[in-house]
């Protein structure tokens, strides 16, 4: 493990999941999918490890499991949110680098995890970092799941879309744009925030280009602030979403 660095991560698990109910606590291996995702938070150099839930069966096993856990409102209609609330609850300074790992990203390295709290910590001007990994793969550069991301030249989000961003020009497919050269960015959900610029973003009410792309980093860039971005150092693997997902991360730790 590497030295301990002056960074919180705080781990957003509610009960309700559309797609895979029950998800925090579902098996995979012996070992619960928050238990799973606490050990990859442990790997990293954070000084201290938080999960924040609205469920007290979750908070049970995640204290059984030997981890600190808070009960944090029902309502909040994002992990950002939840966050916000745990920063109150502990009366964390507006200083505090504070990552948001979620709660269904059992295989995220802890190379990533100091990554974005290091990128944070050397752009005071920013108010939130994140990570993107190259995608060259048709299927996912089309899919309205994968999140794309546009950058400046100093690394600045433009913009985040469930569309093809950039746009295909001047080629029959993507494929073939591929083979020209053209590359998109898939963003990694990984986030670093300072707790003073959570708290004014978790006060700004959704922001119409977040409304229309259901994509709640967008209401930073309308306000006017600014997300710092960096490739992935590691591949981040898919987290849990579905009963497949499971499936997959299951044969993974088998």
């Amino acid at each position: 493990m590497s030295t301990k660095a002056d960074y919180r991560i705080v781990i957003p698990a509610r009960a309700a999941s559309e797609r895979l109910p029950g998800k925090p606590l579902q098996d995979i291996c012996g070992q619960t999918l928050l238990q799973r995702v606490w050990s990859c938070a442990g790997k990293s150099s954070a000084t201290e490890i938080i999960i924040a839930t609205d469920d007290q069966q979750i908070q049970k096993a995640a204290k059984a499991f030997g981890a600190r856990a808070l009960m944090t409102d029902s309502n909040h209609n994002s992990g950002s949110d939840r966050i916000a609330e745990c920063m109150e609850q502990l009366s964390w300074p507006d200083d505090t680098v504070v990552v948001n790992l979620q709660g269904d990203e059992p295989e995220m390295p802890a190379t990533c995890l100091d990554q974005v709290a290091n990128m944070l910590m050397a752009h005071p001007d920013a108010d939130a970092a994140s990570l993107y990994q190259s995608i060259s793969c048709e299927k996912e550069i089309s899919d309205s799941n994968a999140v794309k991301v546009v950058v400046d030249e100093q690394g600045r989000a433009l913009y985040f879309s469930r569309a093809v961003i950039p746009a295909v020009r001047g080629h029959d497919s993507i494929e073939s744009a591929v083979k020209a050269g053209q590359s998109w960015k898939r963003h990694i959900g990984l986030y670093a925030y300072r707790a003073g610029a959570l708290r004014h973003f978790t006060s700004l009410p959704p922001s119409p280009l977040e409304k229309s792309e259901r994509l709640e980093q967008l209401r930073i860039l309308e306000s006017g602030g600014f997300i710092v971005m960096a490739h992935a150092l590691v591949p981040v693997p898919a987290g849990v979403d579905t009963p497949e997902d499971l499936e997959r991360v299951r044969r993974a730790f088998q």
